[in-house]
């Protein structure tokens, strides 16, 4: 499966108060690692969960000239791997018991040796063999969390949905998650939207940026070109700059909270 992803007219909520209403995003392109911001209520774990199937949706999401709205979550889950914010349950499983697990559920095409090829290489990609043997329950939520997202890696989807995939995480392994992800899809050449919300993470490693807000879409586009003092005011509430560091890359500083703007508040 190869393919850019489209999502047109989606409006998603929750029984009758809608979150994301006639939402149209993209193409996104293969090797795209994209991030989803905004601020807090705004929809961005309920648009990961849309494209996911855990909530039902109007309107239209492709992946290349599939439209994944109309495919069971049988079929669903073998083109797309979603990571939630929930971290794996600390069980008796050691972090390798529980990562091929995950895997033979959806892939249980594969023979024995491949499927331990692939979980070893994932291991090796997250630099996280010291991990493979120790039970979930002796682990810290950040390691949980890093075995949560070696299961969905190891699979090798098309698209990726991570939600907030550093929100446990030291400040190394935040860098090394997004460099790893980073370099997966586009090796790979995969599609990886990400909810995340450290804004200078996002404008350091994504190549496309997708704001959210007001019930709808605020800004997409490169980082370059999408974000600014205006945007930051209307998605965040805040007076702030972007800037370069002295390697080149945007920053954000912000300044100081000023009253939101009306228009781009969260119908959540």
């Amino acid at each position: 499966m190869s393919g850019a992803l489209r999502l047109e007219n989606v409006s998603v909520g929750y029984g009758r108060k809608p979150v994301l209403d006639h939402l149209d995003i993209g193409p996104l392109p293969p090797g795209s690692l994209v991030a989803v911001v905004g601020s807090n209520a705004v929809g961005k774990s309920t648009l990961l969960k849309a494209i996911a199937g855990l909530r039902t949706a109007s309107g239209r999401i492709l992946l290349g000239d599939t439209d994944l709205t109309q495919l069971p979550l049988t079929r669903r889950v073998r083109l797309v791997g979603y990571l939630s914010q929930a971290l794996p349950q600390p069980t008796s499983l050691v972090a390798y018991e529980a990562v091929t697990s995950a895997f033979r559920a959806v892939r249980g095409d594969l023979s024995a040796p491949e499927a331990e090829r692939m979980v070893e290489d994932v291991f090796s990609a997250l630099d996280l063999r010291s991990l493979a043997l120790r039970r979930l329950s002796e682990m810290s939520g950040g390691q949980r969390q890093m075995v949560g997202l070696a299961q969905v890696l190891v699979r090798k989807p098309p698209l990726l949905l991570l939600d907030e995939p550093t929100s446990a995480l030291d400040l190394r392994w935040q860098l090394n998650v997004l460099q790893t992800v980073r370099a997966i899809t586009r090796e790979e050449g995969a599609i990886c939207l990400m909810a995340i919300h450290d804004i200078n993470l996002a404008l350091r490693f994504c190549d496309r940026i997708v704001v959210l807000g007001g019930g709808g879409l605020l800004a997409e586009g490169t980082p370059e070109a999408v974000m600014d003092a205006a945007l930051l005011r209307r998605a965040y509430g805040i007076e702030g700059r972007v800037e370069r560091c002295s390697h080149g890359f945007p920053i954000v500083l912000t300044d100081r909270a000023v009253a939101p703007d009306p228009a781009a508040r969260a119908i959540s």
